[in-house]
């Protein structure tokens, strides 16, 4: 399963590429604010920066929800690197403009995918990455792993190329649920990542193993 990492912070990017555990970056205009890039050549700079670190797809998100602006967004965006896979949000005018962009040889991401319904129409549509959102079905007490079985055999079913992006990550446990079901890839913010890496008897055992060697070295 790939890793992508779903933050806009350049110095959480570059260090999980280079410990060699990230194969991607999602990102959007709420965490570009967050890291306080505004503004529309700002944000294609800071996109170019991202590609730079990380050799591996880039989802970079639009904003506008009509045919024609989504498209206009999208032409650009794909201009800024090759790594560049433009989000689309799950609406009628985003299917349209998913199955143009695609016979143009621009791959995307359908975004705010909540239902294996949803998924299909991505998929026919040639969508690259649907993104079904699955901490946020969590919120509405419905489960949202659930969401990722379904659209894995529908996808197998049909033999669509279009990868499943788990996203709306929350846990470790999601994580591990998601790699267990078959999910093509996952996103997720840089703390769970990090919480990844935990484990309380992998702390135990190491401080077991260098008070072991001090006595050692000392005796």
């Amino acid at each position: 399963m790939k890793i992508f990492v779903d933050t806009a912070n350049l110095d959480e990017i570059k260090e999980l590429a280079e410990m060699g555990i990230i194969d991607g970056v999602t990102t959007n205009p709420s965490l570009m604010a967050k890291v306080g890039v505004v503004g529309e050549e700002n944000v294609k700079e800071h996109y170019k920066k991202i590609c730079e670190i990380v050799n591996g797809d880039v989802s970079a998100e639009v904003i506008s929800t009509d045919y024609e602006g989504i498209l206009k967004e999208a032409r650009e965006l794909a201009k800024i690197h090759k790594n560049i896979v433009v989000k689309v949000p799950m609406i009628p005018d985003g299917i349209k403009a998913i199955k143009t962009l695609s016979a143009e040889g621009i791959r995307t991401n359908c975004t705010l995918v909540f239902s294996a319904n949803q998924a299909l129409l991505a998929a026919k549509a040639g969508a690259t990455y649907v993104s079904p959102f699955i901490g946020r079905l969590d919120d509405r007490a419905q489960e949202g792993v659930v969401l990722i079985e379904e659209i894995k055999q529908i996808f197998d079913n049909y033999c669509f190329s279009t990868q499943i992006l788990a996203a709306s990550i929350r846990s470790p446990l999601h994580m591990k649920q998601v790699a267990m079901i078959g999910s093509d890839v996952a996103t997720a913010p840089y703390k769970v990542i990090k919480q990844m890496f935990e484990h309380p008897l992998t702390d135990l055992g190491l401080e077991k193993f260098l008070s072991d060697y001090k006595k050692a070295q000392s005796a």
